[in-house]
């Protein structure tokens, strides 16, 4: 499994590599960097949205996917080879999924409010925007409760601290053998 999970993060980074260079190469928007606002000056506006992710949407958003991918694909080679059990990596599925979950509804949000014009909110922000600001954060709540919870039979267990233990006793003699010679 660990041989195969470096090839599988580095197969995501050559994809994420490729996908930046396809975005660079793309065909530039007019107005992407906005345009000049009517009535003050100084301020940019944006221009139509769907013009913007015509070209490199798909890309943006597939680029997106593949680092949420590579955020769990780490987190897990993280964790001892000998601790990736069946559980574990079931629980680092459902945690890409939600992550995925999240990102989907952020980016549908967003691409209904480009179809339609209408805004709609929640908790004080347009949807796709709410998605962002609280989804985002609570995707990456999967993650830190398996560090938290599961710090001592996943990241450090008792058997690692003992034989750590260990080494610094036969370090600490070895450094005192040799001031005394």
């Amino acid at each position: 499994m660990g041989r195969q999970l470096i090839y599988v993060i580095f197969a995501l980074c050559a994809a994420m590599t490729l996908t930046l260079l396809l975005i660079l190469v793309a065909e530039p928007v007019a107005g992407a960097g906005g345009v000049a606002h009517l009535v003050f000056e100084g301020m940019r506006i944006g221009g139509d949205g769907s013009a913007r992710l015509e070209s490199i949407g798909s890309l943006a958003y597939g680029f997106q996917a593949l680092l949420l991918v590579l955020i769990v694909a780490l987190a897990t080679l993280g964790i001892s080879e000998r601790h990736r059990t069946t559980r574990l990596r079931a629980y680092m599925l459902a945690t890409l999924i939600f992550s995925l979950f999240i990102f989907w509804r952020m980016v549908a949000n967003h691409l209904q409010f480009l179809a339609t014009g209408e805004t709609e909110y929640f908790m004080g922000f347009p949807t796709a925007t709410a998605w962002a600001v609280y989804g985002v954060w609570l995707g990456s709540a999967p993650l830190i409760i398996l560090y938290v919870a599961g710090f001592r039979q996943f990241i450090y267990t008792e058997e690692d601290e003992a034989a750590f233990n260990q080494l610094l006793a036969e370090t600490t003699a070895a450094n005192q053998t040799e001031d005394k010679n």
